[in-house]
């Protein structure tokens, strides 16, 4: 490699490094772990290149800061409220909704001509690989502050979401219920993609497909079916 493919290269990184830095609004030291939070499997395959084990990392980074948060929150609230309120935090849709918001999805490397990846939940998966770059870049403690001062507090409402039923699941079947509709939750597919299963579930009501989701889990499918059922029917 010359000089000037050397040069070249470096500018490119220290622009990367100062759009990063203007989402993230920290300084960056270890600039290959955000380009890598960065890169979906779309266009990394392998699993050093690509944010699925960044992503997973900083899920369970993301978990115990929040959980940290409301124990300290409610010292007077018990483990089913805790758990609710986490889960209302977390859940998939609120994830790429926040990220969308911070400007994630604009400086993600991904596969733009898939339709369906620019409608789904990449983005929040995008932030949990961020915060796992964070946490390795940076330390658990400013892992910490950083989520709770750019994340939780600007983003997750929390007195609101306090209001909010977390069971959407009983509120859909109460309204099918109350008017005689024939609701099922029909579990479509379960496939690998890279390294993890991808599983996917529709809301039918009275025959037909309400929503559809995509996920990692079978809960966060189910989660995001629900919701889009519930915005879609008005409820």
């Amino acid at each position: 490699m010359n000089i000037l493919s050397n040069l070249f290269l470096s500018k490119a990184k220290n622009s990367f490094k100062k759009e990063v830095e203007n989402v993230i609004s920290i300084k960056i030291s270890n600039v290959t772990l955000y380009q890598i939070a960065l890169s979906h499997r779309s266009v990394k395959e392998t699993p050093d290149a690509n944010n699925e084990r960044l992503e997973y990392l900083g899920d369970a980074v993301l978990s115990s800061i929040v959980a940290d948060y409301l124990f300290k929150r409610y010292p007077n609230k018990g483990e089913g409220f805790l758990t609710e309120m986490r889960s209302k935090m977390v859940n998939r849709v609120q994830l790429n909704d926040i990220a969308v918001k911070m400007g994630f999805k604009q400086l993600m490397l991904y596969n733009k001509l898939d339709a369906t990846l620019r409608n789904s939940q990449i983005f929040g998966n995008t932030l949990e690989a961020i915060i796992g770059a964070i946490y390795l870049d940076k330390g658990y403690t400013k892992t910490q502050n950083w989520v709770l001062k750019q994340v939780v507090i600007p983003h997750m409402f929390v007195d609101s979401l306090e209001g909010i039923d977390i069971n959407l699941k009983n509120k859909l079947i109460g309204w099918a219920n109350k008017n005689a509709k024939n609701l099922v939750f029909d579990f479509v597919d379960e496939k690998r993609e890279g390294t993890r299963r991808v599983f996917t579930i529709n809301i039918v009501v009275d025959d037909e497909i309400i929503s559809t989701a995509k996920s990692f889990s079978k809960k966060d499918a189910s989660l995001i079916a629900t919701q889009t059922a519930i915005e879609k029917l008005g409820l």
